[in-house]
């Protein structure tokens, strides 16, 4: 275990919102007293989840938990394991790659359905290793039409039949596909859930690069510009499915889809697509829909710039947003129908007047191919900036960090299920309220709603999250959650799926467990150990070990010992239980044979070197030392640049090769923001051995420029 399985939850108190926010809305009744610590407890299910990105609760217990880099896992209550149910093949430049799966709850007893929204590798461009000084992977920024065509590419709805334990990729179903540019970083948005109608919804990101508009609004269409830099042909154009929320009835037994009745255009309406139920949108990362209602809580992400600027618009605002019908939501032209950006011409760098969000803006960009009048702008129910929100000062961080960074995500409502007798459920005062988490500030809100069914309190929750990624509430009522964890693309030291529990009296064991080794050859000799394990409530506890992974109890013993005999990647599992059957599990990695990669990543000039500090516009020069037990393929090396801000990271490139160089660049859309830095992160698979499949290794390495004069800002 790299952290504690069991830790209690803290609270925090219900502030309501000023009457101001709240004006000509029904008064909402008291709202429902957070419990203290003791009511929570969290328990890790998987510490070694990949790259987290999306997590689905199955009917019997187990969660399908995703990475970007295409692995799809699934985890065994009954036995404490987790296995790989598959692992597609992606393209994952920047942030495409495996991005959700889901599956329709009410149907998938009898259909065995998993939907994945994921970039298959089509032919897109890639990096040739043997150009060090040119990445071909890399969109060019300017240039005619034509030299953008090879980029285009899509992001795949498709549907894949899970066989006990496994994903069969050979029954694919393609639903939809949604046209992206690739070559450029950002926002491909990728949740996916279903209504009790049979309705499955879609969320995808603008798909635009916000590197060079100041941290204000993309809306560069200037001649032979990449068109990726403009959302007004993505998020703002009705005849395009990204930066929407799109609803489709999946066709039954058959690919495809239909649309039904009560999206935001009609089907046949010229220059409209009729997938559209919401649009404006810019990254809609997360969304939970109501059970009972089919009412949408979204989250969408917030623009970088820090300060409102009278010439160009506000500053950057994350939104939580309650759709109960469709609606244009005005991304990129305001962040509410009052809070609006200025017109630019990024030829001429010159300002022009604010949109007209209350009347609807007028899409007049060279790459629009829907309607110029868009419909009215609808508000958004909770905004908020980097400084401390006026309307919403219950979503301020205390601590060194301010008020931390800005990544609004949507979750669903509580729904108590009749007949659930599990002891963790949550009791039934939680139900009809939906979830608003933090990806920044590394919590987890319950919103309470009045009569109307708007935001009346925001209460505090689950605060004792490490960079939640999804949620999910489960057939059992417990909240599973899938968290990043600190760091950039990569399967960080903290990520987890974990299980969030409502305690009544009992509490569940606290699992540690150690291996003697983690690798080498068969035969292997390994004494493993569960020294630190305890349980809360002093019960006496019984130990489950399962060595490999073939689902049978191999020893009942606290610390024991094991050979394995044949090579392989084994996950040996320990699975505890206490008096009163409640259970915690945790597992260690055991590499038999092929070993994994150890790289170093050795940079010109040093990270964070005091005698040099690092400025954006230098040029890192890098190598790439891998150590492995065969030998190194420099083609399968990568390493990717990404630029840090607050604690979140954008993509801008990746290279491959052993060595090479990266000219740092500054983007214009964070100029003089604070808590910048330039991140290298590489990685490298070995080709496997002896019939195992190939491992990975990674590292990343930080350069953090001097802080500016008086705060950078």
């Amino acid at each position: 275990m790299r952290k504690q399985a069991i830790a209690a939850l803290l609270t925090l108190g219900c502030v309501g919102i000023p009457a101001a926010a709240q004006a000509q809305e029904t008064p909402a009744p008291t709202p429902t007293p957070q419990p203290g610590a003791e009511k929570f407890e969290k328990v890790t299910l998987n510490d070694f989840p990949g790259e987290p990105m999306n997590l689905a609760v199955l009917p019997d217990g187990r969660v399908l938990h995703t990475a970007r880099t295409g692995e799809v896992r699934i985890h065994d209550p009954k036995s404490g394991r987790n296995v790989l149910a598959v692992r597609f093949e992606v393209y994952s430049h920047d942030e495409e790659g495996l991005q959700s799966v889901a599956i329709n709850p009410r149907t998938f007893a009898k259909d065995k359905w998993v939907y994945a929204y994921y970039s298959p590798p089509q032919n897109t461009p890639a990096d040739n290793p043997a150009t060090p000084g040119f990445n071909e992977g890399d969109a060019p920024d300017d240039g005619p039409l034509a030299t953008f065509q090879p980029f285009k590419g899509v992001i795949r709805l498709s549907r894949f039949k899970l066989k006990g334990s496994r994903i069969d990729v050979g029954t694919e179903q393609k639903i939809i596909d949604v046209p992206v540019d690739r070559g450029q970083c950002c926002h491909v948005g990728g949740n996916i859930e279903f209504d009790n109608a049979g309705n499955l919804y879609l969320s995808t990101g603008d798909d635009t690069n916000p590197f060079f508009s100041d941290g204000y609004s993309p809306l560069d269409d200037s001649p032979n510009r990449n068109p990726v830099f403009d959302a007004r042909r993505s998020a703002g154009n009705t005849n395009d499915l990204r930066g929407k929320i799109l609803r489709i009835t999946p066709k039954t037994g058959k690919p495809g889809y239909t649309v039904p009745k009560g999206n935001l255009f009609p089907k046949g309406k010229a220059k409209t697509k009729p997938e559209i139920f919401a649009m404006g949108l810019r990254n809609p990362y997360r969304f939970g829909i109501d059970p009972k209602s089919g009412t949408l809580y979204v989250g969408d992400y917030s623009p970088d710039a820090e300060k409102p600027d009278p010439a160009r618009g506000p500053a950057g605002h994350g939104r939580w947003i309650i759709i109960k019908e469709a609606a244009n939501y005005g991304w990129p032209y305001c962040v509410t129908p009052t809070l609006t950006y200025n017109d630019f011409d990024f030829a001429t760098k010159t300002s022009g007047l604010k949109f007209d969000c209350k009347a609807g803006p007028t899409n007049d960009s060279a790459y629009n191919t829907g309607l110029t009048k868009l419909p009215p702008v609808a508000r958004p129910d909770i905004w908020y900036s980097y400084v401390l929100s006026p309307h919403f000062p219950q979503l301020e961080v205390k601590g060194p960090e301010g008020n931390g960074g800005i990544a609004p995500m949507g979750g669903p409502a509580y729904e108590p299920i009749k007949g659930n007798k599990s002891v963790f459920r949550f009791p039934n005062s939680y139900a009809g309220k939906p979830l608003f988490y933090e990806w920044t500030r590394d919590y987890i809100k319950m919103i309470e709603l009045n009569k109307v069914g708007r935001v009346d309190e925001i209460d505090g929750f689950a605060p004792f999250v490490d960079n939640p990624m999804d949620v999910e509430w489960g057939p059992d009522g417990s909240l599973y959650v899938l968290e990043y964890g600190d760091g950039y693309f990569a399967e960080n030291p903290d990520a987890q799926l974990s299980k969030i529990n409502y305690v009544r009296g009992n509490r569940s064991p606290v699992v540690k467990v150690a291996a003697s080794v983690h690798g080498g050859r068969a035969p292997l000799a390994v004494q493993f150990s569960s020294v630190g394990t305890t349980d809360p409530d002093g019960d006496k506890l019984t130990y489950a070990w399962d060595f490999d992974a073939d689902g049978k109890v191999d020893s009942s013993a606290p610390n024991p010992g094991y050979t394995y005999t044949k090579n392989g990647e084994y996950r040996a599992t320990v699975k505890v239980t206490d008096q009163t059957k409640r259970t915690a599990s945790a597992d260690v990695r055991i590499l038999v044979g092929n070993q994994e990669p150890v790289l170093e990543l050795v940079t010109t000039p040093k990270a964070n070197d005091p005698a040099a500090p690092f400025q954006f516009g230098q040029t890192i020069t890098y190598e790439v030392k891998v150590t492995d037990d065969a030998v190194v393929d420099c083609t399968k090396v990568t390493v990717a640049y990404i630029l840090g801000h607050e604690r979140h990271g954008h993509p801008q490139s990746s290279s491959v090769g052993c060595t090479g160089q990266i000219t740092v660049p500054l983007d214009a859309g964070h100029a003089g923001a604070a808590n910048l830095s330039a991140i290298l992160g590489a990685s490298y698979t070995d080709a496997g051995a002896d019939g195992q499949p190939g491992l990975t290794g990674t590292t990343q390495v930080q350069f953090t420029p001097p802080a500016p004069p008086h705060g950078g800002n």
